[in-house]
């Protein structure tokens, strides 16, 4: 009609308009990846890594929201997230990174003053009588009881260094103020400098591990395919291969 001839070029240049506002905000969109991730592996592990990640793709952004509150990944608040557990989340894809592994460990210099007054090497039933940091961490009663010791006789200390994260936790072992619970493959550098010692062999678990999660539809969005394959390698470099392998299942 001569009204919609008149009218066309006006809602051509306006669908025009709108088709390159949404193209804009999908290359905005497919530019940033938005990454959620708990305090713990934040701080003693990805923060110190996700230089490697920036330099390999450098027309990536990445933006890491640490909390350990639950996020609405389909809601869009991220695009994955780093959440411990048993890799069980409905309606989720899920890849095994890290099992939670934990033993006591302090700074060398707080151990050596504590052998020196006991007058022999430190034992799990020592413990209890020495500064723990957070000790009323229940992981710290699994730790004991696997250690062979009676948890519910074990001395229930109402002062101590309480703190909310394993990173915290760590650096305050460091800093000399007493036996603290840390997954050991957050500290291996530390480990290795000396920085902290590991006194018994002993490793517990309560089942759980650190995943990588996100909606099954984002499997194959270039941005999270680059962050998956990333972190699985890094983290293939730091453990035995089986320790790794990633697992996809619905649903510290």
């Amino acid at each position: 009609t001569p009204l919609g001839a008149r009218l066309l070029p006006s809602l051509t240049q306006a669908f025009d308009t709108i088709e390159a506002a949404f193209a804009v905000t999908r290359a905005e969109d497919e530019a940033l990846l938005t990454v959620t991730t708990t305090f713990t592996f934040a701080n003693a592990w990805l923060a110190w890594r996700l230089g490697s990640f920036q330099m390999a793709h450098p027309d990536l952004a990445v933006r890491m929201s640490p909390s350990n509150e639950t996020v609405d990944l389909r809601g869009g608040e991220a695009d994955v997230a780093i959440r411990s557990g048993d890799g069980s989340w409905e309606g989720l894809e899920s890849h095994l990174l890290i099992p939670i592994t934990f033993t006591p460990m302090a700074s060398p210099t707080f151990l050596a003053e504590v052998e020196r007054d006991l007058g022999r090497p430190v034992e799990p039933a020592d413990l209890p009588a020495q500064p723990m940091i957070t000790p009323d961490d229940v992981w710290w009663d699994v730790w004991f009881k696997d250690a062979g010791l009676a948890v519910e006789n074990r001395p229930r200390r109402s002062g101590g260094l309480r703190l909310d994260s394993q990173a915290n936790e760590g650096f305050a072992a460091m800093g000399g103020q007493g036996f603290v619970l840390l997954t050991p493959d957050f500290w291996q550098n530390d480990l290795e400098a000396g920085r902290l010692v590991q006194p018994f062999a002993q490793l517990s678990t309560r089942g759980f591990a650190y995943w990588l999660v996100y909606p099954p539809e984002r499997r194959n969005l270039p941005k999270v395919k680059r962050f998956r394959e990333w972190l699985l390698a890094e983290l293939a470099g730091d453990q035995p291969a089986a320790a790794v392998a990633s697992a996809s299942a619905g649903g510290r």
